[in-house]
């Protein structure tokens, strides 16, 4: 009997400490964000941010950002879920895909950019319109990403199928920074990309199709949004609040001094990648790319349906799932 008084004993203070551990952890104010971004030019903020340590400047003492580069949705979306980052800039469809996943832990705190994605062809290719894409390999950067879900909404609009669901159009996955060698070999025929690669292209001898307002939603769709883990921001509400004031500076000095900004934004390419880009090539590319903190609430609607009819997620999120509270 004393033995099972102690086992009795001993199992409750096991779980009072298990169960404390679980509330400091989960109600702990933090002294560091971590931040996801990619060095890409969708997600200019992010590098502004970096580049002039705008958010650093704004914290108090003690307080430190750590930036961690992404270069693909899955590989942040793991990130989130693990804690390793609690805000991330990302693409409207791996925003949704990481709300439904996590249940509703990951929401979207604001706009980043919006449109900045081209359909271009292979020089020479009967292509001058989306219906002549029927029989045609068209290349996306990545299966489940924008631009996939965005090809997949014009094909429909045109009638068109990929071959995957009894069409004849074939769509395939291929890395932005590969397209322009797979187009010359002849082995895809068109490719829908974001920018810079839409203006690179361009640039190499591929012929626009079409331009970013004539993909989807006369290119006021969301490109790259910021979300962040619902427990940081309900835990940290003050840290999330200096990173939003930084988020919306950095957006309204790229917007009223663009040539100064992107002089920065590609400078900090350079230093993290150890390529820059020429300054036609970020200017034209910044002609199609809107950069605000607004959220179009109907784009990501729509990318919610077209994600729960490829089976890429079960069901749509509510808003009140979907976006953070403020």
């Amino acid at each position: 009997m004393e033995i099972f008084k102690r086992i009795s004993a001993l199992v409750l203070v096991l779980i009072m400490a298990v169960g404390f551990t679980a509330c400091s952890n989960g109600n702990t104010k933090s002294n560091e964000i971590h931040i996801g971004y990619f060095n890409n030019v969708t997600h200019p903020q992010a590098l502004l941010m970096k580049s002039e340590k705008l958010l650093e400047d704004s914290l108090d003492e003690g307080t430190t950002v750590k930036w961690t580069a992404f270069n693909a949705g899955p590989a942040e979306q793991e990130a989130l879920f693990s804690g390793n980052i609690d805000i991330g800039y990302i693409g409207p469809v791996p925003a949704i895909t990481a709300n439904s996943k996590s249940l509703g832990d990951v929401v979207i705190l604001s706009g980043a950019t919006k449109g900045g994605a081209v359909l271009v062809k292979r020089s020479g290719t009967d292509i001058n319109s989306v219906k002549d894409l029927a029989n045609k390999n068209v290349a996306i950067p990545q299966i489940g990403n924008t631009q996939h879900l965005c090809l997949l909404d014009l094909l429909e609009q045109n009638g068109l199928k990929p071959t995957t669901e009894g069409g004849n159009v074939t769509i395939s996955a291929v890395a932005n920074a590969d397209v322009a060698n797979t187009m010359e070999r002849g082995d895809i025929d068109a490719a829908l990309v974001p920018e810079p690669w839409g203006a690179t292209l361009l640039s190499q001898g591929a012929e626009l199709v079409l331009d970013y307002d004539e993909v989807f939603l006369e290119g006021k769709y969301d490109v790259a949004v910021v979300v962040v883990r619902k427990e940081f921001l309900e835990n940290n509400p003050e840290l999330v609040e200096k990173f939003l004031e930084a988020h919306n500076l950095a957006t309204e000095r790229i917007n009223s001094d663009t040539d100064s900004s992107l002089e920065i934004i590609n400078k900090e390419l350079d230093e993290a990648t150890g390529k820059s880009l020429s300054e036609s090539i970020i200017k034209e590319a910044f002609s199609r790319i809107g950069v605000s903190t607004e959220i179009n609430k109907d784009s990501i609607s729509k990318f919610a349906k077209i994600s729960q009819n490829q089976e890429f997620i079960d069901e749509i999120p509510e808003d009140d799932a979907l976006y953070a509270k403020q």
